[in-house]
């Protein structure tokens, strides 16, 4: 099931600044990530989903380590990769690594937001590299925690999420492992394309 689609930008205000133009809607503040030097701002999707635009905090120190989705190289915004929300995390991250894949160690994870709480939650993040491109999701479990489509800026729709990339066995074979189902289509270089209903017309996300 999908949770919420992650674009990532070297520059977050420009790109917020860009989106929030392009969909008609300003894009509502997430929160920091104090662990990884990265805020993110949000726009629900519909149905329990919602698009992170996510990039580095310049109000952070540099952390000791990579940032996530592969922000420290990127080249300009994308769209990274897409989450799939589970009930079992552990028993997903299982599944996948019988078929060959690590979906990349789990982590408890938390941040503020604007209004003071503080957001908590569990997910296996996958290596920004790799020959799956993104195309296979995150998992993440929120337990109890409070959804944060339920606070984001409303008015977009997602229409439809399309994958590609060279082997689309592969991707389906794990997808599968997950219970899981995306419209994946065969090109050369992997990516995600995604198509927004906004009030400003349909938007294309690459």
């Amino acid at each position: 099931m999908i949770d919420h689609l992650v674009y990532a930008t070297v520059n977050l205000a420009d790109t917020v600044e860009e989106l929030s133009s392009r969909f008609g809607v300003a894009l509502t503040p997430g929160g920091r990530h104090l662990r990884f030097g990265t805020r993110n701002f949000l726009a629900d999707l519909g149905d329990r989903r919602y698009l992170e635009v996510i990039g580095p905090d310049p109000e952070q120190p540099t952390p000791g380590g990579p940032r996530p989705f592969g922000l420290d190289d990127l080249a300009g915004p994308r769209l990274v990769t897409w989450a799939a929300r589970v009930e079992d995390l552990d028993e997903a991250v299982r599944r996948l690594h019988a078929t060959g894949y690590d979906p990349g160690p789990v982590l408890a994870m938390s941040r503020d937001s604007p209004d003071g709480a503080q957001l908590r939650w569990r997910m296996a993040l996958p290596p920004a590299a790799g020959e799956l491109g993104g195309l296979l999701p995150l998992l993440i479990d929120w337990a109890d925690a409070p959804h944060p489509s339920r606070t984001a800026a409303s008015g977009l729709r997602l229409l439809s999420l399309t994958g590609f990339h060279p082997d689309v066995a592969l991707i389906t074979r794990c997808l599968a492992a997950l219970g899981e189902e995306l419209d994946i289509r065969q090109r050369p270089e992997p990516g995600l394309r995604a198509v927004l209903a906004t009030p400003a017309g349909e938007v294309d996300l690459q």
